[in-house]
């Protein structure tokens, strides 16, 4: 018997961060999608904590920032980093990210919410707009000119789907990659790895003691992370597989003593939770898409954990897929408009999976005794804060028109952000009434920032474009128009086009540029 066929516009592989982003975001562009996830329900295990001020904005533009908030753990408590021999070592030293220097960038900022709690949330949101099925399996794939054709099963009944675009969302060891023959390059493993997830009383650590993330040279050595800040807790470690090592090692017995080890005390009261091992990489995939299958996520990018970038870019890279894919299937676009994708996040994602790299090699130099324990700090410390790369990067695709203007050179583009409102940016935050941001006037479509008077209302109410008139010198300032130009911001907030004179039929052109019209 031929199983049920089922069609929809977007067939999504994978049910994380990523998949559950490209669900809600083809929602909320009207288009439909069937996301299936092999598991039975969301993470049982933080493998991602850190949510970047990008993504929070994200968050926040779908209506989720305070409900992750309430859910996560207080900024002023936990963007900190600690080095020692353990927590209770006298040469334990702590250090705090510089909250006030980098909040005003945004109208919201970096975040720690575990993945576990982040992917409920998600999931609810997902759920309430399009079809989302846990514990069912993509079982076979046929990739062809116009879209594909899969077979998921779910309690032994088979399900044919047909769908026009694909969305691999399937993780590191992806399966749909491995199928179309994608390489991935980068160095060799950079180390086998256990999450040891416990719980334990910390309260008998002064506020002085007390991080997100601790780095110490205990035996083993390893990160102490903080879950909920309360009682739940994570420790990273790792092993040699040419010395012996095995996962197979970490009993709870071992557990327990390495755990105590790095609190320092040897017979604290901890509970072991659970334990996953893993593999700890610096890839990218050499192609993000062989259309009508695009990699999101860990599928086309994997990071190391040092820097909290993985789960971020991969949401980035579905925000940014999700408008193309809907202004193709709704036949506003050129399909070559989604060649922009790869064009746009592989460079992104090679210069973040470099990145976190740095941060690793300053870890593995760290606790090889290579730094000294001020040295550890200073260096660990300047990259927690990474606003540059996060919020600084840009694209350059044919869905971009450049305005010739200089792209900016900060000392450190990794620290440091500087706005800017040049083509191929991130709109930039300019608080243009009490509470409200210029990246709340974005929606799920394109979005003319002007001043008010300045005649673009109705030429953009002509071009179907959404149109935003802000009194404010500072934002005219920042986004280097004057009383008479236009900023057109893409739907995934990152500026299109910019013009400083009043040239109204140039906005018709400029869209027709950007979705790659024939």
């Amino acid at each position: 018997m031929e199983p049920d066929v089922e069609n929809v516009e977007t067939l999504i592989v994978g049910g994380g961060p990523v998949g559950l982003a490209a669900s809600i975001e083809l929602s909320r562009h009207g288009i439909s999608s069937l996301l299936v996830e092999k598991h039975p329900g969301t993470s049982l295990f933080p493998k991602a904590r850190l949510v970047s001020t990008r993504t929070m904005e994200i968050l926040r533009a779908w209506g989720l920032q305070d409900e992750v908030e309430r859910a996560g753990m207080p900024r002023e408590d936990v963007l900190a980093v600690g080095v020692g021999t353990s927590l209770s070592a006298p040469d334990y030293l702590r250090k705090a990210a510089a909250i006030a220097e980098d909040a005003a960038q945004s109208p919201t900022y970096t975040y720690l919410c575990s993945q576990d709690i982040l992917e409920v949330i998600m999931r609810g949101v997902a759920e309430s707009a399009s079809d989302v099925r846990f514990g069912t399996t993509m079982t076979d794939l046929r990739v062809g000119p116009d879209g594909v054709e899969a077979v998921v099963e779910s309690g032994g009944v088979a399900t044919r789907v047909r769908a026009r675009y694909l969305i691999a969302a399937d993780g590191a060891r992806s399966g749909i990659r491995d199928r179309l023959g994608i390489a991935v390059t980068g160095p060799p493993p950079l180390g086998h790895m256990v999450s040891i997830m416990f719980d334990a009383d910390f309260d008998f650590l002064p506020p002085g003691r007390r991080a997100a993330l601790s780095f110490v040279r205990s035996t083993p050595g390893g990160a102490i992370e903080a879950v909920d800040n309360r009682r739940r807790w994570i420790m990273q470690t790792g092993y040699d597989p040419a010395n012996g090592g095995s996962a197979d090692d970490f009993t709870e017995e071992y557990c327990l003593a390495a755990v105590r080890s790095a609190i320092g005390i040897p017979d604290h009261p901890v509970d072991i939770v659970g334990v996953m091992p893993w593999l700890q990489q610096a890839v990218v995939a050499a192609e993000f898409a062989r259309d009508p299958v695009y990699l999101v996520g860990d599928a086309a990018h994997v990071a190391t954990p040092q820097g909290g970038f993985g789960m971020n870019c991969g949401i980035q890279d579905a925000h940014n897929l999700a408008w193309k894919l809907a202004a193709v299937l709704r036949g506003e676009a050129g399909p070559e408009l989604l060649a922009t994708y790869a064009e746009e996040r592989r460079p992104v994602a090679l210069r973040t999976v470099d990145e976190s790299l740095v941060n690793a090699m300053i870890t593995f130099q760290m606790m090889a005794g290579r730094l000294s324990m001020h040295e550890a700090i200073e260096r660990q410390a300047g990259r927690r804060g990474s606003e540059g790369l996060v919020l600084g990067f840009h694209y350059e695709s044919a869905a971009v028109i450049p305005d010739g203007t200089p792209e900016p050179a900060p000392a450190d583009p990794y620290r440091t952000y500087v706005a800017t409102a040049r083509p191929g940016h991130r709109a930039p935050h300019v608080w243009v009434s009490p509470g409200v941001s210029t990246l709340d006037l974005l929606g799920p479509s394109f979005t003319l920032l002007t001043a008010p008077g300045s005649g673009w209302a109705r030429p953009a109410a002509a071009a179907g474009v959404q149109v935003a008139e802000i009194d404010s010198a500072e934002w005219a300032e920042q986004y280097g128009v004057g009383a008479t130009g236009a900023v057109l911001v893409r739907p995934d907030g990152h500026v299109g086009w910019r013009t400083q004179s009043a040239d109204f039929a140039e906005l018709a052109k400029a869209l027709s540029v950007i979705l790659v019209r024939p």
